[in-house]
C-alpha cells in the first residue's frame, strides 16, 4: 500500500479524499498545518506529498519550496485556485503537478498513481545503475568520513568541499579501498566511456582530491599511484588529519 501525507486544513475535504484514496490502497495521513507538515513528512516518509495551497502557518507554495531540497519524492498541489500563474509558480518551486479540487476523484487517483509509478521507476533505475550512489551508511577510514546520502566529506573536524564529479570519484575509490583501480575502470564506472590512452581527466581529478584531502603531491600515501596500473585508496592512511 502506498502512503501519502496530505496537508489540508479543511477537515471535511481532508477526510473525504483520505477515505476515497483509502478505498484504492493508498494510506493517507492528513496534516492540517503547513508549519507542522515538514516534521510529519520526515517522520512518515511517504511515497507522495499532496498539498493544499492556502494553509495556516505556512502556505503550500512555500512548503513545496522548502521541502524540495531535502525530499526527492513527488509533490502534488491540490487546490481550488484556478490560476495559470500559481500553476507555473508551483512547478518552478519544485512541484510535480498542480491539480484543481474540482477534478473528478477518479482522475485525481489516476494522476497520483502516475506519479507513484514514476517514483518507483526512478528508484529502480538508480538501483540498477552500477555507479549510482545508493543510500549506504557513511564510510569511515580513521579521521575521514564519507557520507553518500548527504554527499558530505569530513576529515577530522574539517568539512571538505568537493564537486559532484570529485565526490563520485572519491566514493568509487573508497568503495574499492585496498584495490587498484585503473583509469579504464574509473572512466567506465563514472562516465560510461573507455579510456583511450589520452584522457587525463582522471589524473586531474585525482590531483584535486589529493590536494583537498591533504595528500602529498610528490609522494602520495592516501591515494597512491601504482605505476602502469592505476590508483589505490589506502584504507589505513587516514589515522591523522595531515
Amino acid at each position: 500500500m502506498n502512503k501519502i501525507v496530505y496537508v489540508e486544513d479543511d477537515p471535511e475535504v481532508g477526510s473525504l479524499i483520505a477515505a476515497y484514496l483509502g478505498k484504492h490502497d493508498i494510506d493517507v495521513i492528513v496534516e492540517s498545518r503547513g508549519d507542522l507538515a515538514e516534521a510529519t513528512i520526515q517522520q512518515q516518509q511517504p511515497d507522495l506529498v499532496l498539498l493544499d495551497v492556502m494553509l495556516p502557518g505556512k502556505d503550500g507554495m512555500t512548503l513545496c519550496r522548502d521541502l524540495r531540497p531535502q525530499w526527492d519524492g513527488p509533490i502534488v498541489l491540490l487546490t481550488s485556485l484556478d490560476s495559470d500563474m500559481n500553476h507555473i509558480l508551483s512547478l518552478e518551486m519544485g512541484a510535480n503537478d498542480y491539480i484543481l479540487k474540482t477534478t473528478p476523484p477518479a482522475v485525481l487517483l489516476a494522476r497520483l498513481r502516475l506519479h507513484l509509478r514514476q517514483r518507483v521507476s526512478a528508484q529502480q533505475t538508480v538501483e540498477s545503475t552500477p555507479n549510482a550512489l545508493k543510500p549506504h551508511k557513511a564510510m569511515r577510514f580513521g579521521t575521514l568520513c564519507i557520507d553518500p546520502v548527504n554527499r558530505q566529506v569530513t576529515l577530522g573536524a574539517e568539512n571538505i568541499t568537493l564537486s559532484t564529479a570529485d565526490f563520485d570519484l572519491l566514493w568509487e575509490l573508497a568503495t574499492h579501498a585496498g584495490q587498484i583501480m585503473d583509469r579504464d575502470a574509473l572512466l567506465k564506472n563514472l562516465r560510461g566511456v573507455t579510456y583511450d590512452g589520452m584522457d587525463r581527466s582522471v589524473d586531474v581529478a585525482i590531483s584535486r582530491l589529493r590536494k583537498k584531502l591533504y595528500d602529498s603531491a610528490t609522494e602520495p600515501f592516501r591515494i597512491k599511484t601504482v605505476r602502469n596500473k592505476g590508483y589505490l585508496f589506502a584504507p589505513h592512511a587516514w589515522e591523522s588529519e595531515v
